[in-house]
């Protein structure tokens, strides 16, 4: 045997021997389940209330979705000029509203009298909520209305703004006000804010994954070493894809399963890819038309 092929074999019998040695020495902790993730069977969140079927983030959206029988709401937040959270989405307020300008420009109550139903169309072409007296809801409101649901609060304000500076810790005051800790989930796409969040909640509640910590976990599962991989969240909350990362595929949900982290999808709509997802142990989805959905969960399940 040549020399080169004898050193070949000893490192790689020394890898593999390194690489048993570090998975008998160590092993991922699952994460402590939160009640407010506690569910039978996949769950159907709408999306901003369910922004295809009504004006998004309103009292006609959220309300409409309730009435087919979801489970709860995905909702964006963001702060007012007199540092109250609000649900909604943009960083502008024209997309949604009769208003111009940024949301942060404005007061609770000034953007309290904006049309939130003034762009919504629907499949005619018309405007059937314009001028109909939906307006921007706070968190709080929200958080009252529905108590019986669960809410995925996703923090929209990016970190290096002033809003998004004070957010985590007024979205958590809030949470211990009302007393909502174990109905709900705080997750961003920006992992600093869920920290931040978290700084204030001690675990207490259901925190979701910002994009870093979903890459993070995926490579970790397609290396040889995801034993390594300490988890720091509670749920996930994504695209079945993320550029090259495939995260709806069965292996990676199972090995989040084994973790106590549900998963979440939010960009399936076609019934072949719900049911796949639904049998690979998908938590649930984030619809923007949540009635389409639950018809098709429920004849999934069925089946």
């Amino acid at each position: 045997m040549g020399r080169k092929r004898t050193v070949a074999l000893t490192v790689g019998a020394a890898s593999i021997a390194a690489w048993a040695a570090s998975k008998a020495m160590s092993k991922s902790i699952p994460r402590t389940e939160k009640k407010a993730l506690n569910f039978d069977s996949p769950i159907v969140l709408a999306n901003r209330g369910g922004l295809l079927e009504a004006p998004e983030h309103t009292n006609a959206a959220f309300s409409h979705s309730a009435s087919y029988g979801v489970h709860g709401f995905a909702v964006d937040i963001r702060l007012t000029k007199d540092e109250q959270i609000v649900v909604f989405h943009d960083e502008y307020v024209n997309r949604t509203t009769n208003l111009e300008g940024k949301l942060a420009d404005y007061s609770l109550s000034e953007i309290k009298e904006a049309d939130a139903g003034y762009h919504f169309k629907d499949k005619n072409g018309e405007f059937p909520y314009r001028g109909k007296g939906e307006t921007v809801l706070s968190l709080k409101e929200l958080l009252e209305q529905f108590p019986h649901l669960f809410i995925c609060i996703n923090i929209q304000e990016t970190p290096d703004t002033y809003e998004g500076s004070l957010i985590p810790s007024k979205l958590w005051y809030l949470i211990e006000e009302l007393g909502a800790e174990d109905r709900l989930a705080v997750t961003s796409a920006f992992d600093e804010q869920v920290d931040r969040f978290n700084l204030y909640a001690q675990n207490r509640v259901a925190i979701g994954a910002g994009n870093r910590e979903i890459k993070k976990a995926y490579t970790a599962f397609t290396s040889q070493f995801g034993h390594f991989y300490q988890p720091t969240t509670d749920l996930f909350c994504c695209p079945h894809k993320m550029g090259i990362f495939s995260i709806g595929r069965a292996g990676f949900i199972n090995f989040l399963s084994k973790l106590n982290i549900p998963i979440y999808f939010t960009d399936v709509d076609e019934p072949d890819n719900i049911t796949t997802l639904i049998n690979a142990g998908a938590a649930g989805f984030i619809t923007d038309q949540p009635t389409v959905m639950m018809k098709t969960i429920q004849n999934a399940v069925a089946e």
